[in-house]
C-alpha cells in the first residue's frame, strides 16, 4: 500500500486543520497517510509521495516550508509532490493578491514541480494572536474569521490519490 506524508507548517492551527482534512480524503481512497508538522519530519524517505502545506503571512509562505524543501530536495524531487498554501487572499477575491499567493507558493517549494497545487482560504482568530500581530492586522484591515471552504479542500484532496500514486 502506498504511503503518503502530509507535512505542514502552521502558526495558529488553521493549516493543521486543512492538513487533517486532506489526509482524511486520501485515507478514504485506501492509502496509508501520516500527517506531521514539518518541524517533526526527519525525512520523506519511506514515503511514496508527499503533500506539503503552509500558511502565508505578509506575502510569504512560512519559512519552515522552504527549509523543509531545501533540506530534502533530492528525495522530494524523486517522488510525486502536491502543495498547498493557506491565507486570507482567497477570501478577498482580489486577483492580484491571489496571484501573489500562488507565486509565494511556487517560490517556497522551488525547484519542485508539484503534480497539484492549491490556495485555500484560512482562518484568522484575533484571540490566538499576540499583541503585535493584532496591531498589524488592525493596521492592514485584515478580515478576521474562519474562511476555510471545506468542500473545496475535500474536492482538491479527492483528486490527489490518482496524481500521487501511479498504477
Amino acid at each position: 500500500m502506498a504511503r503518503i506524508l502530509v507535512a505542514y507548517a502552521t502558526k495558529h492551527g488553521s493549516t493543521a486543520g486543512i492538513a487533517e482534512a486532506i489526509s482524511k480524503e486520501i485515507t478514504a481512497a485506501g492509502l496509508s497517510v501520516e500527517v506531521k508538522e514539518i518541524k517533526n519530519v526527519q525525512s520523506p524517505s519511506g514515503y511514496d509521495a508527499v503533500v506539503i502545506g503552509g500558511p502565508i503571512y505578509m506575502g510569504k509562505v512560512m519559512a519552515d516550508v522552504k527549509k523543509f524543501v531545501g533540506r530534502h530536495q533530492d528525495k522530494l524531487a524523486a517522488m510525486p509532490v502536491a502543495a498547498f498554501v493557506v491565507g486570507l487572499s482567497p477570501a478577498s477575491k482580489d486577483e492580484k493578491e491571489i496571484e501573489a499567493a500562488r507565486t509565494a507558493l511556487s517560490d517556497a517549494i522551488a525547484p519542485l514541480q508539484p503534480v497539484a497545487s492549491a490556495l485555500f482560504a484560512g482562518s484568522l482568530d484575533p484571540e490566538k494572536l499576540g499583541f503585535i500581530e493584532r496591531k498589524m492586522i488592525g493596521m492592514v484591515k485584515s478580515p478576521t474569521g474562519d474562511f476555510r471552504d471545506w468542500d473545496a479542500i475535500s474536492a482538491w484532496a479527492k483528486r490527489l490519490p490518482s496524481l500521487l500514486v501511479k498504477g
